[in-house]
């Protein structure tokens, strides 16, 4: 294990994390709710956010699948890691230039964003195996999306900053303030990404050309659906990460709006997601312990019990005190949830085909990551509150659960190990 790779891995989750935490968690949705939502009735702003959010995940689901049997095939992992991030990044600056009504052009440009992020951490995740080893595979999986908690609390803390004090800053507006925010985070972005496009290397393999890597790409992923049969643990395990992990996203992209809508300040709103930065970060590390000594499996069983209990209480949130309370809950499972569970997958997969495989989960989780969002929106609409769209999440934890139940981790190792002879 190089400790040089690990750490270049590890900094991506830092450099990435900056648009989760501003882009998809904090000030887009305000903005957009605010600034790009201008004059839309109700709780339409909120709705079209979840629909955007729809139509990120099944253009991710068609491309990632695809693109990840290609760089297993070529070895470039890297390459589209670095080239997803550039998409992404540039998204993120072009929101500089959405202004009052423009939520349309909002949505286009959150849409490739999110292509950008999570296409490119499709490949991060692929990569997870080749910087450590399966004894370290959770531990490094950890200190990854803990760094990710620590960059992204950073920058927000400073973002946070700027839209708060814009007038003693100099920025004409709160607007321009936030439009200056967006630029940061592209160019973060950017800049922290270069260690893992330097220091993770792999072994390029010689092709045809792209043309015959995209047939071999296409024939792949026919044949990892049609091997899945081999692996039913694994598949067992893909389906209950179907259901929990998209109440998981689906809380993370739909908290701040959501917040917004029933009335709590902007202010209010992004000082919690620091706490749930900054309280994520140590969670995130303890988890690794935690893990070890109850087991992967036990371990994301209580953190979804947590996302059980956080929903249930969304349901009834009046205030900011209570919107701090459930940030700093959301801290402490958030980040060693998701990285147990994308260390106990990479576990359950062959080790040669990891891009295939991360690739594949991209096309099944994003096509039930749609669900989310979805449920979120239409039951928002047909109710005309937003509170019962957060409580119909409960359904994705509670069906997630039940599934995991019936997942034999030992037994899944051994099978994805046997199809390597």
């Amino acid at each position: 294990m190089d400790p040089k790779a690990v750490r270049s891995w590890i900094m991506y989750d830092w450099a990435n994390s900056a648009f989760v935490t501003t882009i998809m968690a904090a000030v887009m949705p305000i903005f957009y709710a605010d600034v790009a939502g201008a004059g839309l009735k109700g709780n339409t702003a909120e709705t079209y956010w979840g629909y955007t959010q729809t139509i990120a995940m099944i253009f991710v689901a068609v491309l990632c699948p695809i693109l990840g049997a290609i760089a297993d095939y070529t070895g470039s992992k890297v390459r589209f890691l670095s080239a997803f991030m550039i998409a992404g990044a540039a998204a993120s600056i072009g929101m500089a230039f959405i202004g009052e009504g423009d939520w349309l052009f909002a949505s286009f440009l959150v849409v490739i964003g999110t292509i950008g992020y999570a296409a490119s951490n499709t490949f991060y995740d692929a990569l997870l195996p080749s910087v450590s080893t399966p004894a370290t595979m959770n531990e490094v999986s950890n200190k990854g999306y803990a760094m990710g908690y620590l960059g992204g609390g950073l920058l927000l803390l400073v973002n946070l900053v700027m839209i708060l004090f814009y007038d003693t800053l100099g920025f004409p507006s709160k607007t321009a303030a936030s439009q200056t925010v967006f630029v940061m985070v592209g160019l973060w972005w950017i800049l922290f990404s270069l260690p893992i496009m330097r220091n993770v290397k792999e072994t390029a393999r010689e092709t045809s050309g792209f043309a015959a890597a995209v047939k071999i790409g296409i024939r792949r992923v026919r044949g990892t659906i049609g091997t899945l049969k081999r692996y039913p643990e694994l598949l067992k395990y893909m389906a209950a990460f179907w259901f929990f992990n998209d109440g998981i996203n689906t809380v993370i992209v739909m908290a701040t709006i959501y917040g917004r809508g029933i009335g709590i300040e902007t202010n209010d709103l992004i000082a919690a997601l620091l706490i749930t930065q900054f309280v994520g970060y140590p969670s995130t590390l303890l988890f690794i312990k935690f893990a070890s000594r109850i087991g992967v499996k036990k371990s994301i069983y209580s953190s979804l019990l947590v996302y059980v209990l956080i929903v249930i209480l969304g349901f009834f949130m009046t205030n900011a005190i209570h919107f701090y309370l459930l940030a700093a809950m959301v801290g402490l499972v958030q980040g060693g949830s998701q990285a147990t569970a994308r260390s106990l997958y990479a576990a359950l997969v062959p080790p040669s085909r990891t891009a295939e495989f991360f690739g594949f989960l991209s096309l099944s989780s994003k096509f039930a990551s749609v669900a989310g969002p979805f449920v979120f929106s239409v039951v928002g609409t047909l109710t005309g509150s937003s509170r019962y769209g957060i409580l119909a999440l409960l359904a994705f934890f509670i069906i997630g659960i039940a599934i995991l139940v019936y997942v034999d981790v030992d037994k899944g190792r051994e099978e994805a190990l046997a199809a390597e002879v």
